[in-house]
């Protein structure tokens, strides 16, 4: 398919510009209790959030969103070569920093970053090329099926080491959706799927607080006061929001009630102070972003590019999905973030370039 460059999507971008200035309204409220007990300043965490999150973000999104997309095709590999660096030095000591028992940064005096985060759209990019590079052996057992498996086993477990099964399960659908997409056998998925299921119940089998969070998703009101402790803090913010919502800056799980209540909680606070409503609205957003990204993708101008937009529109939604189902209660807790409304400066970073990929796609479609 011949294509002509156009205007981008703004559709998306302007979705995409809504959902962020809706998380940094709410991030704002939800951070302001803890940020003043720690910082002596409600506004630390949103202008830390602006200053390494959003604003280095805009810049790589309207930059890639400027570069061609099929220059990923050549720097594929020394991107996963990278990407294999950064995820190995979380285990160099004064490197790698841990924190909540899990090591998963990096730190270089007061800057700090999570290279899983970076890794699932490098991962992503990766995984295009090297199947639109091998399109003709996708069916195929030794061409397609077992290097994907070295390929997504290799990274996944290196994640799962750092302690961190709920970013290893986003990595490895990341991968089973981009080998979906490319046209790999429904028997070998099924099969990879079967196996990721045995394997990551070998995980959570032989690590206590993993097994934990299956017992309260399963029995939440187990143990209130000790493990079952954040999701019953959850439910109690999202039910109490009712239709309405108590009203911005209302919320009361907020006052050290709610653990993590800025970041992978933080849409528990949306729904108390916005209430089922709004909460209904943010989730739309959502969909309808991802909606536009999967219509990029249909309309992409070669393979490689619908590859890659239809992955990181399925990444977002997928995340997305994940975080407010383990909210209320139709997974298990997971840690993962809310998409471009938590706090987490790399993550925003690396979603706002995903986006910014996706943007320049638009520019190409046809």
């Amino acid at each position: 398919m011949k294509s002509r460059l156009h205007q981008p999507d703004y559709v998306l971008i302007f979705l995409l510009g809504l959902i962020i200035f809706i998380g940094l309204v709410f991030l704002s409220s939800s951070s302001s209790v803890i940020a003043y007990q720690k910082f002596k300043d409600s506004f630390f965490l949103l202008k830390h959030q602006l200053f390494y999150g959003v604003l280095p973000g805009l810049i790589i999104f309207f930059l890639l969103a400027k570069i061609d997309y099929h220059c990923y095709k050549k720097i594929a590999v020394p991107l996963f070569l990278i990407t294999l660096f950064l995820l190995l030095i979380v285990f160099v000591p004064r490197l790698g920093m841990a924190r909540g028992g899990a090591r998963r940064w990096v730190h270089f005096g007061n800057f700090a970053f999570q290279p899983s985060e970076i890794a699932k759209l490098t991962f992503l990019i990766y995984l295009a090329a090297w199947f639109n590079a091998h399109r003709r052996e996708i069916k195929t057992l030794k061409g397609g099926a077992l290097p994907f498996i070295f390929l997504v086993g290799l990274i996944t477990l290196i994640v799962i080491f750092q302690s961190d099964l709920s970013t290893a399960l986003i990595i490895f659908i990341i991968g089973l959706t981009i080998y979906f997409l490319a046209g790999g056998r429904w028997l070998h998925i099924l099969t990879i799927f079967l196996l990721v299921i045995v394997f990551a119940s070998i995980a959570i089998k032989i690590a206590p607080y993993r097994m934990a969070r299956i017992v309260v998703f399963f029995h939440p009101q187990f143990d209130p006061q000790g493990i079952g402790y954040h999701i019953r803090q959850a439910l109690i913010a999202v039910g109490s929001g009712g239709i309405f919502g108590r009203g911005f800056g209302h919320s009361y799980q907020k006052f050290l009630y709610l653990p993590e209540v800025f970041s992978d909680s933080i849409f528990a606070i949306i729904a108390e102070e916005g209430g089922f409503i709004f909460s209904i609205g943010l989730i739309t957003l959502f969909v309808l972003l991802a909606y536009r990204g999967f219509k990029i993708a249909k309309k992409a101008p070669d393979f490689f590019g619908q590859l890659l937009a239809g992955g990181i529109s399925f990444w977002f939604i997928f995340q997305a999905i994940l975080n407010i189902g383990a909210m209320i209660r139709i997974f298990p807790l997971t840690g993962v973030p809310l998409p471009l409304v938590s706090y987490g400066g790399t993550s925003m970073v690396v979603f706002l370039a995903a986006f910014g990929i996706l943007t320049n796609i638009s520019k190409q479609t046809v």
